[in-house]
Parts: C-alpha cells; sequence; structure tokens
C-alpha cells in the first residue's frame, strides 16, 4: 500500500496496530470488531479522504483520533506523543464537525455560537469580538451575526460549526459525513466551505462515501471495509484498484477524473 502523503512533510497523527472491539452484551461471546490492525499516518495541510460504506469504522476512527474514546489495542500518537500526554494540544488543534451538526449549537443566536470556545479558552472583551468578527466573516456568516442559530439552514448550520472550531484557533478539521441530509446548496456550502480551508492551509480528515462530491479536493483517500485499512494512497490510484465488496462506487464512471469529482461549478 503506498501512502499519496510526501514523507517530508510533518506527521499529526501516528497509527499504529490500531483495534476496537465492542464488548457483546448478547452473551455470545467475542464482541463486535470496530477496527482491526490500523496503521496509518495523517499528514499536516493534506486534505485526506477517508471513504467506506455505513459500518465500515470511519466514525469509530475518527473518535479515537479526537479522545473521544478508548481503543482496544494497538496505539495512536498525536505529533509524536501518545494521545494521553498530547491531549492539551489536541483539544487546542483539532475540531470536529459531527454528522448532525445541530448538537454542537450551544448559543442562542450566531455570534453567541462562535464565542462560546474561546470563552471556555479564556477570550473576552475585544479579544474575543474581534476574533468572532474574523470569524463570521471568513465564513460567510457575517450578515447572520444576530440570527437564532437553530434556524439556519443545513448547510449553514455546517459552516457554524466549523466557525466555532476556527474562532478556538483549530486548525485541524475532522467532519463526519458532511453532506448527510443536505440538500444541493447545502452540499454546495459545505464544499466551499472545505476548498477554502484547504486553500488556507488546514489539514482536513473528511469521513465519507460520497465521493463524487468531494474527490476533486483529495491530497489522499483511503478505503475502510468492516474496520480494516483495505488502501490508502493518491486518489486515481486508489479507484484503479478498487473493489466491488467495498461498498464504493467509483465516481469516475461520471466524471473524465478524480480531479473532476465535485459538485462545484468550474
Amino acid at each position: 500500500m503506498e501512502s499519496g502523503a510526501p514523507s517530508q512533510r510533518e506527521v499529526l497523527f501516528s497509527v499504529r496496530n490500531l483495534s476496537k472491539v465492542f464488548p457483546d452484551f448478547g452473551g455470545k461471546g467475542g464482541g463486535f470488531r470496530a477496527l482491526s490492525g490500523l496503521n496509518l499516518d495523517i499528514f499536516a495541510g493534506e486534505c485526506l479522504l477517508v471513504a467506506g460504506s455505513n459500518g465500515s469504522g470511519k466514525t469509530v476512527l475518527m473518535k479515537i483520533l479526537a479522545a473521544l474514546m478508548d481503543m482496544s489495542g494497538g496505539e495512536v500518537l498525536f505529533r509524536g506523543l501518545a494521545l494521553g500526554k498530547a491531549l492539551p494540544r489536541l483539544r487546542r488543534e483539532l475540531g470536529l464537525v459531527f454528522q448532525d451538526a445541530d448538537a454542537q449549537i450551544v448559543g442562542e443566536t450566531v455570534a453567541e455560537d462562535v464565542a462560546f470556545g474561546p470563552k471556555n479558552l479564556g477570550f473576552s472583551g475585544s479579544a474575543l469580538e474581534e476574533r468572532v468578527n474574523r470569524t463570521l466573516e471568513s465564513m460567510g456568516l457575517s450578515a447572520k451575526r444576530d440570527f437564532p442559530s437553530r434556524d439556519l439552514s443545513g448547510g449553514e448550520k455546517r459552516r457554524l460549526a466549523v466557525a466555532g472550531i476556527l474562532a478556538m484557533g483549530c486548525g485541524i478539521i475532522i467532519m463526519d459525513e458532511p453532506f448527510a441530509n443536505l440538500d444541493y446548496f447545502g452540499v454546495l456550502q459545505v464544499l466551499e466551505l472545505i476548498r477554502d480551508e484547504k486553500a488556507r492551509g488546514a489539514t482536513l480528515i473528511i469521513l465519507t462515501h460520497e465521493l463524487e462530491k468531494v474527490l476533486a479536493f483529495a491530497d489522499r483517500l483511503l478505503i475502510l471495509d468492516r474496520g480494516k485499512l483495505r488502501d490508502d494512497g493518491k486518489p486515481e490510484d486508489v479507484l484503479d484498484r478498487l473493489l466491488p465488496e467495498y461498498g464504493i462506487r467509483d465516481p469516475r464512471q461520471s466524471y473524465r477524473s478524480a480531479g473532476d469529482c465535485t459538485w462545484l461549478p468550474a
């Protein structure tokens, strides 16, 4: 398996022989193995797509990387340190956008929601206001700063979730099924967000099975299937090796190349 990331780039995450087994509450023994023997590195500044059908282990991997779930075996390092030792820095640098963006809304208004994270980091007064204003502008939400957060569209809510992450200074963003339950215009909003954050140099880890919408922005593609890492490399190379049993459709059937696979207009 050939990684698509240049070796000279900084390694953010090192995953070695990672496994996750959930207990068997039905009494049959053995438990459910959600991840098995994963080995991979994730590099600073790359846009990494993790593709797999439902139940492949994508969300479990995300939660372990974010230190929201314990692993059953193996090791995960963040910037060379075990997750436990790296936790303070990990919390500052990494932000999650869950599939259900409503679950991340904590402020009554858009501005209050964006301010929540920086407030908890100790920002206040003009420093907090400047950070909120800058982030709202970068996310295209300035005009809705006093708008009720829960009245936003689906795409706007995902933008709001990322705004809260950026306002805290997070340069690593994990997005879990970012196009789920969005209409066409919501998908375009999220794709614009991914495009812009990639251009700013953020590290993006996008968990999705909808490759036709976002593959054009990927530097690297991973395939997860039944908890195992089946392939890892440059998108075109991985797609050339794609097997039907992974449950992923090669989007190039409808496009000229992987670089054309996006719903954003040219």
